[in-house]
């Protein structure tokens, strides 16, 4: 008989293991030694440790799923349970027993976890969702576009939720896609019929501008090009690749008219630049007039000043409103003589001069006396009123007066 510390073989051979319940039969041996069945038996319980430190290896480290730990479990534990293996059989089961719960908390932490991922995913589809159909309002085609297509992309890369709120959300993403992308059709669908609108109205305005291109009246013809350019900036951008050719017929034919214009009012610019030289030496010899000495004479000098100055014709614009109010002045100076001569030597205008002077002097003499009166009377408050309305009066008498000294005398 040989026996160890966790088995032992007795005199037929039979080989027995040591359990917390008791020795369990292993097996029987009947090619060698008993030493040797111990030996054989030990190794077959060397190979469940191993097996088993493999397995709580793989538990531990890496993704195996809980129903293929479980599997594996069973399979263990049943080799355990035979009792086919020589050794402590009570530690492997407690081993295999502490894997059960490894692998069970192992399964609720990833049913945590996989709960943790499922709500983060649905709170980013939400986010995506909300933000799809914010942009589903914007019309900023381009950079609105791009941002719904990264959103997809987004999309794609996170887990699916539960099929319901899956699909709920994805219909709700994807009915914000279609609903921009009606808008940007539509959109760009007027923005055609807009642009079609504008060539034909450009069309239009080319063509007028190509016809007065050979215009020489001058005025009308640059009103009407400065009307031309206001309707073509309201008409809006035609398609791109008729926007230039039209454009550069438009500003072609503009060109021509204007330097055509300019190269007359060069030719013309020098002539009155002639003419208010002419004219600037005209006003020297006007002004040389005043003072007025004799007005008869000054009268004719003027006249004749006057007909050369209209013969010459115009000067640039930007030099005539001074030039013509030197000579304005001038005239304004001899009539103001005239004016000072006539009433100088008109009668009847003296006379009712004078007889206004007259009626103003005999209002404020009474004036004066109703004001001494309400003085004596102790009517202080009515000879304040009187005294106001003498001073209203004695300035239009003290006027009178210096319009009546203007006829020589009082």
């Amino acid at each position: 008989m040989s026996s160890d510390p966790w088995g032992r073989v007795d005199e037929t051979g039979t080989v027995y293991v040591r359990t917390a319940d008791g020795e369990q039969v292993v097996g029987s041996w009947q090619a060698g030694s008993p030493e040797e069945a111990l030996a054989y038996f030990e190794r077959k319980y060397e190979g469940l440790v191993v097996e088993i430190g493999l397995l709580e290896r793989r538990v531990r480290t890496t993704d195996l799923s809980a129903k293929d730990a479980t599997a594996a479990i069973d399979h263990l534990r049943q080799q355990v349970d035979e009792h086919h293996a020589v050794g402590d059989l009570d530690a492997l089961r407690k081993r295999l027993d502490q894997l059960v719960t490894d692998v069970e908390a192992r399964r609720e932490e990833r049913k945590a976890q996989k709960a943790r991922q499922s709500d983060e995913a649905r709170q980013a589809k939400e986010k995506l969702v909300a933000e799809a159909e914010e942009l589903a309002a914007s019309e900023q085609w381009r950079a609105a576009g791009e941002r719904l297509r990264a959103l997809v992309d987004t999309w794609k890369g996170l887990p699916r939720l539960d099929r319901k709120a899956d699909d709920e959300l994805w219909h709700r993403f994807s009915h914000a896609r279609s609903a921009f992308s009606k808008r940007r059709k539509a959109h760009f669908a007027s923005l055609d019929a807009q642009r079609e609108e504008a060539r034909k109205t450009k069309e239009r305005l080319v063509a007028e501008a190509e016809a007065l291109s050979g215009s020489t009246d001058w005025g009308p013809t640059a009103a009407r090009y400065r009307e031309l350019m206001t309707d073509w900036k309201a008409a809006g951008r035609a398609q791109r690749e008729h926007e230039d050719d039209l454009w550069n017929r438009f500003r072609g034919a503009q060109d021509i008219f204007f330097q055509a214009r300019s190269e007359v009012f060069a030719e013309r610019d020098a002539e009155q630049r002639e003419n208010l030289t002419r004219k600037e030496e005209l006003v020297v010899e006007a002004e040389k007039l005043l003072p007025v000495s004799d007005l008869k004479a000054a009268r004719a000098a003027f006249r004749s000043i006057n007909e050369r100055w209209e013969a010459i014709g115009h000067v640039p614009r930007d030099a005539r409103p001074k030039i013509e109010g030197r000579m304005h002045a001038v005239e304004r100076a001899i009539q103001e003589s005239e004016e000072a001569e006539w009433r100088r030597t008109n009668p009847e205008a003296r006379a009712r001069a004078a007889g206004l002077t007259g009626q103003l002097q005999d209002a404020v003499d009474k004036l004066q006396k109703q004001i001494d009166a309400a003085r004596a009377a102790g009517n202080d408050a009515k000879a304040d009123k009187l005294g106001r309305e003498l001073e209203g009066r004695q300035a239009l008498l003290d006027q009178a007066l210096k319009g009546l000294e203007e006829f020589g005398g009082k």
